[in-house]
C-alpha cells in the first residue's frame, strides 16, 4: 500500500555488510551453515509485515494454501512494517532469517544487492506471467528476486453527489482538475485532497503527476518537474487544497474525503473498505488526471514480494522457492487481489478481476502503466525521494520558489 511504500533507509545502517555475510552462512530457524537438511521439508518459517487484522487473516489464508499445496506448515512471524527492516538485520545477525521473507518491493533491490536473497531463476520459479512493470521492482543485475503479490496504486476518487450538485465532470486533464477543484471549493469543504508531507508517502503521490508529465527520478531539476510542482502550488495558493496537506498522510487525506470536507482526492485502492463501510459517502475514481494529450496516467506502483532469503539450508531454500511460486499462481493472485482490493500483477487475470471487482477498474488500468520507483535508480532511490518532499514542502511554504526548490533540496 501507499503507506507501505515508504522506502526504509536500512542500508544507511553499518549492519547492512553483516546481512549479506551471516545470511550467506547462516540457516533459517538455526540450521546449520550450507547444510543441506536431507529428505522431505516440512517446516517453513515466514515473516511478512501483516500484523493486523483483516489484512493478517486475509494473508493466512493465501499463506494456508500454498503450504498446503506445496506439503509443508508454516512457522509465521509477522511485525509492524516500520520494524520490518530492523527485524531482518537483527535475525540476520543472530543467523535466524525465515526461509521465506516478505519485502515491500523498494527494498528488494538493496536486500538482492548484499547478496542475502537467491535469486528465483536458481530454482526454475517461472515469472514470465507477471506484467513487466512488477518485475521492474524485482530484478537486480538482470536477476529476478522476488514474486510480487498484487500490487496497489494511486488514483483519484472523487465524491459522485458533490461533483453532480455543482456540475461537475471527473477531471481528465490538470486543466479540468484546477477548474474542478476550484467549483467545488466552498465554505470548509476543499475541492481536492491529497498528501504532501515531508515523508516518502508525499514523494509517492506526487510522482504520478512529475511521470506523467514525462519527469524523471533520474534528473528532477527539469521543466516537465517543476511545472507538476506549479500545479501543486497553483491549488494550494488557489484555496482548492488546504495548506495543511504538508502534514497529511494518506490516512488524514482520506479522512477528510469521507468527513465531506474534500470532494475529491489522491489516493489507494487500500482505502475502499473505509470508504465501502461509509454508505452515506457514493464515490467513483478515474485515472490520474495528464497535463497535455497524448500522455499516458503514470502512477508508482505499491506492493509487497515474497522472497527467498540465502539461509543456507539448500532443502528449505528449495521448498520455499515452490512456495513462493505457488503465490504467483492465478488462483492465489485472484483470491488476495479480491479480499485485499489489489491488483493482481499477472495481466492475463485483469479482465476477469475488474469483472468480479469493478471497484477496481480504474486501478487496474492504473497498474497496467504504473513504474517501479527503484527501476531506474534502484539503491539511489531514497536519496531522490528526499529530494522531492523536501522541494514539496519547500515551494507549499513558499520557502522556496518552483525554480529554485528542487536545486535547493538537492542540497539538504
Amino acid at each position: 500500500m501507499g503507506t507501505k511504500s515508504k522506502m526504509r533507509s536500512f542500508l544507511a545502517v553499518a549492519g547492512v555488510a553483516s546481512l549479506a555475510l551471516t545470511a550467506c552462512s547462516g540457516g533459517g530457524s538455526g540450521s546449520t551453515a550450507g547444510s543441506n537438511s536431507g529428505g522431505d521439508v516440512k517446516t517453513l518459517t515466514v515473516l511478512d509485515s501483516y500484523n493486523n487484522d483483516p489484512d493478517k487473516s486475509i494473508l493466512q489464508a493465501s499463506i494456508d494454501k500454498c503450504a498446503a499445496q506445496v506439503g509443508v506448515t508454516i512457522d509465521r512471524t509477522t511485525v509492524p512494517g516500520k520494524d520490518r527492516m530492523q527485524t531482518v538485520l537483527q535475525r540476520s545477525s543472530s543467523r535466524t532469517l525465515p526461509d521465506v521473507l516478505m519485502l515491500d518491493n523498494p527494498e528488494v533491490k538493496d536486500v538482492a544487492s548484499t547478496g542475502a536473497l537467491s535469486a528465483l531463476g536458481d530454482y526454475n520459479v517461472d515469472t514470465t506471467a507477471f506484467a513487466g512493470n512488477s518485475l521492474d521492482a524485482v530484478t537486480q543485475d538482470g536477476k529476478v528476486y522476488g514474486a510480487p503479490v498484487p500490487a496497489d496504486t494511486l488514483g483519484l476518487f472523487y465524491n459522485k453527489d458533490l461533483l453532480a450538485a455543482a456540475g461537475v465532470e471527473p477531471p481528465k486533464t490538470w486543466d479540468e482538475l484546477k477548474a474542478a477543484a476550484a467549483k467545488l471549493t466552498k465554505g470548509d469543504q476543499y475541492g481536492l485532497a491529497l498528501s504532501a508531507a515531508a515523508t516518502y508517502e508525499g514523494s509517492w503521490q506526487f510522482l504520478p503527476f512529475m511521470w506523467t508529465n514525462g519527469g524523471d527520478e533520474t534528473n528532477l531539476d527539469t521543466p516537465q518537474v517543476k511545472e507538476a510542482l506549479q500545479l501543486y502550488v497553483d491549488l494550494v495558493n488557489s484555496g482548492s487544497v488546504s495548506k495543511s496537506v504538508i502534514n497529511w498522510t494518506q490516512a488524514d487525506v482520506k479522512d477528510q474525503f469521507v468527513a465531506g470536507k474534500a470532494a475529491m482526492m489522491i489516493n489507494g485502492p487500500w482505502q475502499i473498505p473505509a470508504l465501502e463501510a461509509s454508505p452515506n459517502v457514493k464515490w467513483d475514481s478515474v485515472q490520474i488526471p495528464i497535463n497535455k494529450a497524448g500522455q499516458t496516467p503514470t502512477a508508482p506502483l505499491g506492493g509487497m514480494v515474497w522472497t527467498v532469503p540465502m539461509t543456507g539450508d539448500k532443502a528449505k531454500m528449495a521448498k520455499a522457492a515452490e512456495f513462493v511460486q505457488c503465490t504467483g499462481s492465478k488462483d492465489s493472485q485472484m483470491s488476495l487481489g479480491k479480499a485485499r482490493h489489489t491488483v493482481p500483477v499477472r495481466a492475463d487475470l485483469h479482465e476477469e478481476y475488474v469483472k468480479e471487482v469493478p471497484t477496481m477498474k480504474t486501478f487496474t488500468q492504473q497498474v497496467e502503466n504504473a513504474r517501479a520507483r527503484t527501476g531506474k535508480l534502484g539503491k539511489d532511490w531514497p536519496k531522490a525521494a528526499t529530494t522531492i518532499y523536501t522541494a514539496v514542502q519547500l515551494a507549499l511554504t513558499g520557502k522556496a520558489s518552483v525554480q529554485d526548490a528542487f536545486a535547493q533540496a538537492a542540497k539538504g
